[in-house]
């Protein structure tokens, strides 16, 4: 398993909200039709409301780049209205105690 941090800016104080609904819409339909998507979850700064993370679960990072390779995905299009990628990276998965 991978997993894959990506670092967002929300373009107003209100996005969150808009911007929460389009992960969901994203996560849901990438998880459901993509080979190796896991889904994924959000999380927003203490310090820096403005800052989010979304972080993905994969089951290979070869998955994780044939989703990227694909020119038509559009799932992720809607969360760009509400808020700028900064960042994304590719962590290995070695292992998960949460419950």
């Amino acid at each position: 398993m991978i997993r894959i941090i990506y670092r967002w800016r929300l373009k107003a104080e209100t996005g969150l909200e808009n911007f929460q609904i389009a992960w969901a819409k994203a996560t849901t339909a990438i998880r459901e039709d993509t080979t190796g998507a896991r889904g994924s979850f959000l999380l927003q700064g203490l310090n820096d409301p403005k800052e989010v993370l979304t972080i993905a679960r994969w089951d290979r990072l070869d998955d994780w780049k044939l989703f990227w390779a694909d020119p038509d995905r559009s799932e992720m299009s809607e969360m760009y209205l509400y808020a700028e990628r900064l960042s994304e990276e590719a962590y290995l998965e070695i292992e998960d105690y949460t419950i």
